[in-house]
């Protein structure tokens, strides 16, 4: 018999009504950062190349290729941050808290360019009903 504790003793509760603001908003962030990896990403079968992996922290994009460099950016919701890393060594943080999916964009996106990498993407968020574009979207914010 196994010491360890069973997994309703270690995840706690997630009502999705407790949270529905927040998981929307995620949901735009992520959809943000997948979108920065699909245009960088080299096309593979059923789009394997796009999906976020889970992290013991969060989740990443795994490397993308920008030229002869590489990046990758992870949410962290253990420290509450958004990082992009480069090949280079540099390491930018955004730090995660309720803002607009807005804000957000235009955060992660300037930082990108602050790190010499200037992507331009979809801004339109993909299979949502009544979808706002992410630079317009003052409604999701928790």
């Amino acid at each position: 018999m196994s010491n360890q504790p069973a997994l309703t003793d270690i995840w706690p509760s997630l009502p999705l009504d407790a949270w529905q603001e927040t998981y929307a908003t995620l949901h735009m962030w992520t959809q943000i950062i997948g979108k920065i990896r699909f245009a960088q990403t080299p096309w593979i079968n059923h789009s394997w190349h796009i999906p976020l992996y889970l992290t013991v922290r969060g989740l990443t994009t795994s490397t993308i290729p920008y030229g002869s460099r590489i990046f990758q950016i992870d949410f962290d919701f253990i420290d509450h941050e958004l990082l992009i890393q480069t090949s280079e060594g540099a390491r930018r943080a955004i730090a995660l808290y309720p803002r607009s999916v807005a804000d957000f964009y235009q955060t992660v996106m300037e930082t990108l360019r602050a790190l010499d990498i200037h992507i331009t993407i979809n801004t339109k968020p993909n299979e949502v009903p009544n979808p706002i574009r992410f630079e317009q979207d003052e409604t999701h914010a928790t």
